[in-house]
């Protein structure tokens, strides 16, 4: 009788132990300071609504100014060591919050600093993580792996910010990012112990930022599976920011619902990114890679309609339930289309790849912030919400009408290679 060999779980690996430990530390610290940097400014400083908006700006400004650069930068080294510097440089950055704090010398300007250089730092941190992930892994696990880490990051995206709310009851915020600045120190340490020897990048004498900045972007633009998945992720993303920004202010204004109302909604959302994410790789392998894309958007697409009907009451639970669906379409595209982006993408471009996929989704989601406030100034919240899930209906369709649509496996990268681009 034929055995079957046990495939060892990839937490008794120790790089992507490792990895892992780091990747979930790093995000705790992410959410934790999302909550705990605007209320220091709020109760240490007594700050203006205009400079706690400031500060969430310049936090996420990183991803727009240097993300494209960034990439180019992190396909000349090692990524490991760019995480670690990253990591230390987040934590130094964070603890001179409660310093200063403590000392009286606390201002605003500070905060903005702080808010924009540990924006740097993450952009470093997030390139380098998913261009590190195929050599710590090896790129035939790199789909079970990102089912973990993706899994881990809708869990910490819904426990993260409670955990800084309840921090800074406990204690006081500037001590909440004192927390904040031991994950980062934490997710250093161990990503140093790693053993995995990470190879050496390619040395090319002829190196310039704007030229290897352009091929990442225009790898990504011809790339036959490429271009998809860029143009998927980016829809998805737009309309899933017109309706975060929507459901608050339709919940609100509309129906006369409190803010208890509106983070359930929330937290059905990261429940339904985590079972997503969770579910992928199983969903994927009975169904095939490719038709997974599709095939849960085409499902789930009469529940995302049902969104917009939002009513006090019974239809309030039945509207979460529905979001709860759509959010778990975008868990299992999160670990599928990062996994085809990864097993394609030689190692020389995996930094700029990841880093125009970034910049990519990050300008969508400031177009979607913007859509959502044309749409509800002039034709009311609900219509925003309407042209929320209506785009979401139909974000599936750049993966429908590509090479993708059949694609059973996983492309291996010479693959992927042979359909690089349509010349």
């Amino acid at each position: 009788m034929a055995t079957t060999e046990k495939v060892p779980s990839l937490f008794s690996h120790q790089a992507f132990r490792r990895v892992f430990m780091a990747a979930a530390a790093s995000l705790v610290g992410v959410e934790i300071a999302f909550v705990a940097l605007p209320l220091v400014a709020i109760s240490a400083l007594n700050a203006s609504p205009g400079q706690v908006a400031v500060i969430g700006v310049l936090d996420t400004m990183a991803f727009l100014l240097i993300g494209l650069p960034a990439g180019a930068w992190l396909d000349r080294t090692r990524r490991r060591w760019v995480m670690v510097v990253a990591d230390l440089g987040r934590a130094l950055l964070m603890a001179s919050i409660p310093i200063a704090w403590l000392m009286g010398v606390l201002t605003i300007w500070q905060l903005f600093a702080v808010a924009l250089l540990t924006g740097v730092g993450r952009v470093f941190f997030d390139v380098a993580s998913l261009s590190y992930l195929p050599t710590a892994v090896g790129r035939e696990r790199l789909v079970q792996a990102n089912s973990y880490l993706q899994s881990w990051d809708a869990g910490a995206t819904v426990a993260g910010p409670s955990l800084g709310g309840f921090l800074v009851q406990l204690a006081a915020a500037p001590i909440a990012i004192a927390v904040t600045a031991t994950t980062y120190l934490w997710s250093a340490l161990c990503l140093f112990g790693i053993r995995v020897k990470e190879p050496a990048p390619e040395r090319r004498a002829d190196r310039h930022l704007a030229r290897e900045v352009g091929e990442g972007v225009s790898f990504v633009l011809r790339h036959r599976l490429l271009r998809p998945i860029a143009l998927q992720g980016a829809v998805t993303n737009l309309f899933l920011m017109v309706g975060i920004i929507s459901i608050p202010l339709v919940f609100t204004r509309l129906l006369h619902l409190n803010a208890g109302d509106i983070g359930i909604f929330f937290t059905f959302g990261g429940v339904g990114i985590l079972i997503g994410s969770s579910m992928a790789r199983r969903v994927a392998d009975r169904i095939g890679y490719g038709p997974s894309l599709w095939l849960a958007g085409l499902a789930g697409a009469p529940l995302c309609l049902l969104v917009p009907l939002v009513q006090p009451g019974v239809w309030q639970w039945v509207t979460y339930v529905c979001w709860l669906a759509v959010t778990l379409r975008i868990g299992m595209n999160n670990v599928v289309l990062v996994s085809f982006r990864q097993r394609i993408t030689p190692d020389r471009l995996l930094g700029r790849m990841n880093a125009t996929m970034r910049f990519l989704m990050t300008g969508s989601l400031a177009l979607g912030a913007g859509v959502a406030g044309l749409v509800g100034q002039f034709a009311g919240v609900r219509a925003a919400l309407w042209v929320s899930v209506i785009g979401l209906t139909v974000a599936w369709l750049p993966v429908y009408f590509s090479p993708l649509r059949w694609m059973r496996e996983l492309p291996s990268e010479e693959e992927g290679s042979d359909v690089r681009s349509d010349d």
